[in-house]
């Protein structure tokens, strides 16, 4: 019902309903103007929130690398050689290939 009449506003005046009612109508369209919520996905098999999946594990630390070559490749980095690029902007501090 979403329409009163006017005998029905008299009949619920009469016997002190009619704030109810209007109560309840506005309720009723609150409740319609919220969207319904939406169902979350369905969580795969064996799932454990926060757990690495299933026959996976965490990566390995690096090992077995010598300080020098990590030094060598910043070196190659900062001299723009590890990528075969040249710096040729004025006032750049950054060596190009023929200042070496």
């Amino acid at each position: 019902m979403t329409e009163f009449s006017l005998e029905d506003i008299k009949a619920m005046r009469k016997d002190g309903s009619l704030r109810d009612a209007l109560r309840c109508q506005i309720a009723d369209g609150k409740r319609r103007q919220q969207p319904a919520k939406p169902a979350p996905p369905p969580r795969p098999p064996g799932h454990t929130p926060g757990a690495w999946p299933t026959g996976s594990r965490p990566p390995a630390p690096i090992t077995g690398t010598d300080p020098a070559a990590w030094t060598a490749a910043l070196q190659r980095d900062r001299d723009n050689t590890q990528t075969g690029t040249t710096c040729h902007c004025p006032g750049c501090t950054t060596p190009t290939q023929e200042d070496q």
